[in-house]
């Protein structure tokens, strides 16, 4: 694996701050009304994705997750504002507009959506990974899902196909306890989830989902087990969301205190702590990084909203495909 070094320290600090920062001001906009629609929130998963980045070629492989979707793109390069934009329903945005909170995508990142539907992702990542090792491309997709998509058939489907054919995919559960709002101790006789793999002889075992490093090494492993041929993986983030499954959620099934508890365990915190024990940045270097980030977002949305509204001839452009269609003349 990658040295973990001074400089990726860094990087996943600012990184995950500014995933945080844009995710809290996201929730904001929210309920300025300037955000409709579901809006779920990243909030303590950050470690899942940091660790994962570093971990990736992002020259060629690539990622697919569910509707908690923000910050990957954004990981994976792609224009934070697009991004905002997106949100904000705003024909700058990564799918013009019309995607919404649920539907970023960018394939130019590598980055092949959220979606909306609980657990479909899965058997699309495995396609996706199918696609890599028909064209030899050396890719490995990353297929992320909630512990609540877990129980979806289509997960099952998914594994044995990809154990069968040995595809070059990762399959990853971000366990954060709760699906929607039910415990993973009330939707299964049993709360490892990473031992669904077995049933398929697939490698998988749980993974510390709050600390990068950990994050890093399981999922290093997996993906040179897939670059060579080997095939897939399963792992089990343990981690944990802060806020509710939507903004909608009053997360009647969790106290405050529980969510206190997780919060000393926070990754960003656990980054910081490291880089001020081994002295990585002063005060004031840290200080300018929580300033570039606090700039970043506030830029995002400054773009958003200044951004145009689509028009509606768009709806047609992107559904009519044929020259001599006669209502709505072409422009994208």
């Amino acid at each position: 694996m990658k040295e973990v070094t001074k400089e990726v320290y860094l990087k996943w600090y600012e990184d995950m701050l500014l995933w945080r920062k844009f995710e809290d001001k996201l929730a904001a906009l929210y309920i300025q009304q300037k955000i409709r629609g579901f809006l779920h929130l990243y909030n303590g998963q950050e470690a899942v994705l940091a660790g994962a980045l570093h971990a990736m070629d992002l020259s060629k492989d690539k990622m697919i997750t569910a509707y908690r979707n923000h910050v990957q793109p954004i990981g994976m390069g792609t224009d934070p504002r697009r991004v905002m934009a997106e949100l904000l329903g705003k024909a700058t945005g990564t799918s013009k507009g019309m995607g919404g909170s649920m539907h970023i995508f960018s394939k130019e990142h590598g980055f092949y959506g959220g979606h909306g539907i609980v657990g479909a992702q899965i058997p699309v990542g495995a396609g996706i990974a199918f696609g890599d090792k028909y064209n030899n491309t050396g890719g490995v997709t990353m297929t992320y899902f909630g512990d609540g998509a877990a129980r979806q058939g289509s997960l099952h489907e998914a594994f044995n196909m990809a154990m069968l054919w040995k595809l070059p995919v990762v399959f990853i559960v971000e366990n954060n306890g709760y699906a929607m709002g039910t415990s993973v101790e009330r939707t299964a006789n049993h709360t490892d989830i990473w031992k669904l793999g077995l049933g398929y002889e697939m490698p998988c075992g749980p993974v510390d989902g709050m600390n990068p490093v950990k994050v890093a090494e399981a999922m290093h492993e997996a993906i040179e087990r897939a670059r060579r041929g080997d095939g897939p993986t399963f792992l089990e983030m343990k981690t944990y969301r802060y806020r509710g499954h939507s903004m909608s959620d009053a997360q009647l099934y969790r106290t405050k205190e529980e969510v206190e508890e997780y919060k000393k365990i926070d990754p960003i915190t656990q980054v910081l702590d490291i880089i001020k024990e081994k002295n990585y940045a002063t005060e004031a270097e840290i200080e300018a990084i929580d300033e570039r980030v606090k700039s970043l977002v506030q830029e995002c949305v400054d773009f958003a909203e200044s951004s145009p509204y689509p028009e509606l001839e768009q709806l047609y452009d992107v559904v009519y495909a044929q020259e001599d269609y006669p209502f709505t003349p072409h422009k994208l």
